[in-house]
């Protein structure tokens, strides 16, 4: 036999060796980085010799030829967010809470799970009980227009009857000045503050229950202000982003940019 077939041979009989019992993750699959889920034999990027079936050999770049069928990656499974909670104190600017849980734990080097938690500001204006807090709420307290979707599922209560009268309104303002608080938030609940800038104008609605049961108004709304009066609001959520605006005018619909419109709280 040639030295050329006796050389093809040889690496054929390697190549045999490696693709069946030699290199094989058939049995040995394990998480993260584990020594001890070694073998011996084809590695899955070509080569031969020490090769590894744990989730970390894709990166090292040492899995065994076969670790994609034996070990296939199964990335992190997620349920949907519950509903938000109510606020976890009731009658002062707090946080409310949703969470959703894991279904399938990640494998094999597989997406990890995202975050099983948010956190977002709130403020109530009924007690557990459904009483009125009854309290005057000056600076104006502002959130997110998102936080408006969870609130109408909730906003159901006898205090308030489904007239237009109660049906809520929208305030334009120009911002005047804000704290460098709002700009450095970054956590994911609180980012919509990153969008208030100075000399923009701004639409924050006033809906249930945010209004007062005897006015049908919300606290800070510059109701019976001239357009010359500094007025205070505040970041439900970070009590450091706060600032000062003036109002322009009153209107029964927001239309501002989503990002420059808010809600009372």
């Amino acid at each position: 036999m040639g030295g050329a077939a006796l050389s093809g041979a040889l690496w054929l009989g390697l190549l045999w060796a490696g693709s069946g019992a030699g290199g094989s993750c058939l049995g040995k699959c394990c998480e993260g980085r584990d020594a001890a889920c070694v073998s011996e034999g084809w590695r899955e990027g070509g080569g031969y010799g020490t090769c590894y079936c744990d989730g970390g050999c894709r990166r090292a770049g040492d899995c065994c030829h076969d670790h994609g069928q034996a070990c296939p990656a199964l990335p992190c499974v997620v349920g949907e967010w519950s509903h938000w909670s109510g606020c976890a104190e009731q009658c002062k600017p707090d946080l409310r809470i949703r969470r959703r849980y894991v279904q399938q734990e990640p494998k094999n080097g597989g997406e990890p799970c995202p975050a099983l938690e948010e956190k977002a500001g709130c403020l109530e204006y009924l007690t557990y009980q459904g009483e009125d807090c009854g309290h005057e709420h000056v600076p104006a307290f502002i959130t997110t227009s998102e936080y408006g979707k969870e609130r109408k599922r909730r906003a159901a209560s006898s205090l308030w009857p489904s007239d237009k009268e109660a049906a809520g309104y929208c305030v334009e303002f120009k911002t005047e000045s804000l704290s460098h608080h709002c700009a450095l938030e970054n956590r994911p609940y609180a980012k919509w503050m990153q969008y208030l800038r100075e000399g923009h104008i701004v639409c924050v609605a006033c809906q249930p229950p945010a209004m007062k049961t005897d006015t049908h108004r919300c606290s800070g709304d510059g109701h019976n202000a001239d357009g010359g009066k500094i007025l205070h609001w505040e970041a439900v959520g970070n009590s450091q982003c706060q600032g000062t605006w003036k109002k322009i005018r009153q209107l029964d619909h927001c239309s501002c940019p989503l990002v420059h419109s808010f809600i009372f709280t």
